[in-house]
């Protein structure tokens, strides 16, 4: 379903173009806004327009409000299932309420897909699917992706962290989300090692890092881990040394063993654990990507980039405690 489709179905619940575009928006990355988003979206002052609306919402019981922070902010939860389906998502987990710290990291999302309006936002799992098996021919094996296992099925979810992704309007650049939220980057990695594939077959990409003021001082150690992660190709001799230490790893040996000690201190570090991860989701393809210079040539050739942008709103006001966030 494309974007026009989308909110002119929502258009049919009796809302203007302007207020279908934001609740189509709101639906598709966050579930979740503040009235000032309303008020960006809208170039609204804020005041009685913004207002009536959210009332609307209300009274029509699309939506529910809640307070919260120190300024008695109000966060908008869409949750009107009708409204989901008109969007092909009915399903879609917005709709279920959530702890407020999540709601507060997808205010943020939401924040860094309203500052760049100019570019196509890809939300959903089956936007990303169509537009990179389609449009880029990439395999669905070469694709970021989390398989869950029960005693009897298995479910593969792709693009696991719901991040959204940012296509320009001629094509070529990409930009990929990721938030931070911890204050080391062990998320991060594995983040990169599952879109190492999409990467390659991209000719230009961006990994856009959100932070929050309050972790700003995280940010050397993110692009630290980037550059280990994309930008320094293993050497073939070890790659079989990591090789041979990740299949022993599922089954270390019992008592002493010189080669198995050496290598688990010789890859100890951030990066291949994160590697090591990825392996048992991914499998060899994961190991063997690591010789490929494809990233690391598009780092140098400022084809592939990460930037990293502090969130200019503060959200810790938000909690109802300082310090929780």
């Amino acid at each position: 379903m494309t974007w026009d489709e989308r909110v002119a179905r929502v258009r049919l619940h009796g809302f203007t173009d302007r207020q279908s575009a934001f609740l189509v928006t709101v639906m598709l990355h966050a579930g979740v806004c503040l009235g000032r988003h309303y008020c960006t979206f809208a170039d609204l002052a804020y005041g009685r327009k913004m207002h009536d609306f959210f009332q609307g919402l209300l009274a029509r019981r699309y939506a529910t409000a809640r307070a919260c922070g120190h300024h008695k902010a109000r966060l908008y939860h869409i949750h009107y299932k009708p409204l989901y389906r008109a969007i092909g998502e009915p399903n879609n987990r917005h709709r279920r309420p959530t702890a407020l710290p999540r709601a507060i990291e997808r205010l943020m999302l939401l924040d860094a897909v309203l500052a760049d309006r100019e570019r196509t936002w890809l939300a959903t799992e089956q936007d990303k699917l169509a537009y990179f098996t389609l449009t880029h021919r990439v395999p669905r094996q070469d694709l970021p992706s989390l398989t869950f296992r029960a005693a009897d099925a298995e479910t593969v979810r792709y693009f696991p962290e719901k991040l959204p992704i940012g296509l320009d309007p001629d094509g070529r650049t990409h930009i990929f989300l990721y938030l931070l939220t911890q204050d080391v980057p062990i998320d991060f990695r594995g983040f990169l090692e599952r879109h190492g594939e999409v990467l390659r077959a991209l000719p230009a990409w961006i990994v856009r890092l959100l932070v929050p003021c309050h972790k700003a001082d995280a940010i050397p150690i993110y692009q630290a881990a980037f550059r280990e992660q994309v930008g320094s190709p293993l050497r073939p001799a070890v790659l079989e040394d990591l090789r041979w230490y990740f299949h022993a790893r599922r089954t270390p040996p019992h008592g002493p063993h010189e080669r198995f000690d050496q290598a688990m201190r010789a890859f100890g570090a951030p990066r291949f654990q994160a590697l090591y991860r990825a392996w048992l989701e991914g499998g060899e393809p994961v190991l063997d990507a690591t010789l490929s210079s494809t990233l690391a040539d598009a780092v140098a050739r400022q084809t592939g980039q990460l930037e990293c942008h502090v969130l200019p709103h503060r959200y810790v006001h938000l909690f109802p405690l300082v310090g929780t966030a």
